[in-house]
């Protein structure tokens, strides 16, 4: 039998929390959340759903399904932090960008960025995912890349100059990477009045279908189908 997994994904704004494309819940989320308390709240709203493992998306450096450092727009408290104890269940942890990433992906190489609260990034190829963390690159007057193309950005440039920024960015990172095709997820590519060439728009709901392929297995040898880095 197919298992059915419960996905959550922790952002800046929110907490997301999906047992199907169609069937979910959110809560907010914010500098002062933390772990004890997203998962006192997390039971409250998914009492009554059945599953059998979680896929948890993270907006922090994880390898090997470890938190590597604090998030940036979270509370404190996550870097050791128990999640398979604390919830009762199988779980894996990976980059909040690689979870949607994972779910978008169809084939080739492809550059995920998420223009969300930061930037989120990861690149995908066939059978592997590479997290990365673009938005702490140097960008200008001693700042990183995310301070522009993030939700502060819109803030203090004004969408318009914002998007020009974008439309930069996306070009030089497609080129950089030698990618076939750049998704832009988060809810800030919904204020892009034209999507860069080469781009396609992502959507949250595609960090599901992520989730779900976690926890795919190869069928000839029985390991994890998909490799992340």
């Amino acid at each position: 039998m197919r298992k059915r997994i419960l996905v959550i994904d922790i952002g800046g704004t929110h907490v997301k929390l999906m047992i199907s494309r169609a069937k979910k819940r959110k809560f907010k989320s914010g500098q002062k959340l933390t772990p004890r308390e997203m998962v006192k709240q997390i039971k409250v709203e998914i009492d009554g759903w059945k599953f059998d493992a979680i896929s948890i998306g993270f907006p922090a450096p994880v390898r090997d399904g470890r938190i590597l450092a604090e998030p940036k727009h979270l509370g404190k408290g996550w870097v050791r932090f128990n999640f398979e104890k604390a919830l009762g269940k199988p779980v894996r942890v990976v980059n909040d960008a690689a979870l949607q990433a994972l779910g978008s992906y169809h084939g080739g190489r492809m550059l995920f960025l998420g223009l969300g609260t930061g930037l989120g990034s990861t690149l995908v190829f066939p059978d592997m995912v590479l997290p990365l963390e673009l938005g702490d690159l140097p960008y200008c007057d001693d700042r990183i890349i995310e301070d522009f193309l993030g939700k502060p950005g819109i803030a203090e440039l004004g969408e318009k100059e914002w998007e020009r920024l974008v439309m930069g960015a996306v070009a030089q990172l497609k080129k950089s990477f030698i990618v076939d095709y750049v998704v832009l997820g988060g809810g800030n590519t919904k204020k892009l009045s034209v999507l860069p060439e080469g781009a396609e728009q992502g959507h949250n709901r595609n960090a599901y279908l992520g989730g779900v392929r976690l926890w795919q297995t190869d069928q000839s040898t029985r390991r994890p189908k998909w490799r992340v880095l």
